[in-house]
């Protein structure tokens, strides 16, 4: 098993707010069986996370605050440009489609960031 890294946990803490961001969409479209499997597997890699930051070195625990921030600055960035292409491209969307498209967005920005960063100091 791989050791646990403080940009694994932020990774995974953004999947868990997609996963919540998502809920809203099958909540108005009434798809119960998606919501309680979608809340089964945000309880499973939040508990796979608390024990991944539990893993962590006093180092790595230190670093979590600034890669939580800089996920929290690109889900934002996630949801600007969301914003900014569904009102280019079409007539009606709901916020419910907003918000679980742009944190989707803004954590593949995220990880592309911390993939990119390795490539950059090498």
């Amino acid at each position: 098993m791989a050791p646990a890294t403080p940009e694994r946990v932020s990774v995974g803490i953004g999947l868990c707010v997609v996963m919540l961001a998502a809920l809203p969409r099958f909540i108005v479209n009434d798809l119960e069986t998606r919501q309680t499997l979608i809340g089964l597997a945000i309880v499973i890699v939040a508990v796979v996370m608390a024990i991944n930051i539990k893993m962590l070195s006093t180092a790595a625990r230190q670093r979590l605050p600034s890669l939580l921030k800089s996920l929290l600055l690109a889900m934002a960035a996630g949801l600007a440009v969301m914003a900014l292409w569904h009102s280019l491209t079409s007539d009606w969307f709901s916020w419910q489609e907003l918000i679980s498209n742009g944190t989707t967005l803004g954590l593949l920005l995220h990880a592309l960031n911390l993939w990119r960063k390795p490539l950059i100091s090498e």
